[in-house]
């Protein structure tokens, strides 16, 4: 097998069977973003308490990349601090970008399978969707 089609796996599975999909009852930050160019759309949530992202859920309809994106993203922040869930905007943003980036940086390896889609110009705002709800949320909050 192919280290594509090891992505595409990874990047299906959290697509077929998001993590973190649904709501937080209460105390929660939500942010609503959508990407008009393509159809895609979130909403996250999040809690943040004693310093620490305690939970993080979302919504959404898109593409695979789009919804695997959010599932891998509140996979990887839940239990960092804001500080470092900003810190994994940037570097996942620099990421798309097509810069080199340290991937042990990153609390969760399944984001390495959306390496790919710094290849593809078009894809970029589907990948980048959720993070750009987790970086408004978290400088909202904060």
């Amino acid at each position: 097998m192919s280290l594509d089609d090891l992505y595409r796996r990874v990047i299906m599975d959290h697509y077929q069977r998001p993590r973190n999909r649904g709501r937080i009852e209460d105390g929660a930050v939500t942010v609503d973003l959508n990407n008009p160019t393509c159809g895609d759309s979130i909403s996250l949530q999040m809690r943040v308490e004693d310093g620490v992202i305690q939970d993080a859920k979302f919504l959404g309809e898109g593409c695979s990349i789009s919804l695997a994106s959010a599932s891998m993203m509140t996979e990887a922040v839940i239990g960092l601090s804001p500080e470092k869930g900003l810190e994994l905007v940037d570097l996942f943003s620099r990421l798309m970008q097509g810069e080199e980036v340290d991937m042990e940086q990153f609390p969760l390896e399944d984001i390495e399978a959306l390496t790919g889609v710094a290849k593809f110009p078009a894809r970029i705002k589907c990948a980048t969707l959720a993070w750009k709800a987790l970086e408004k949320g978290l400088k909202e909050k904060h």
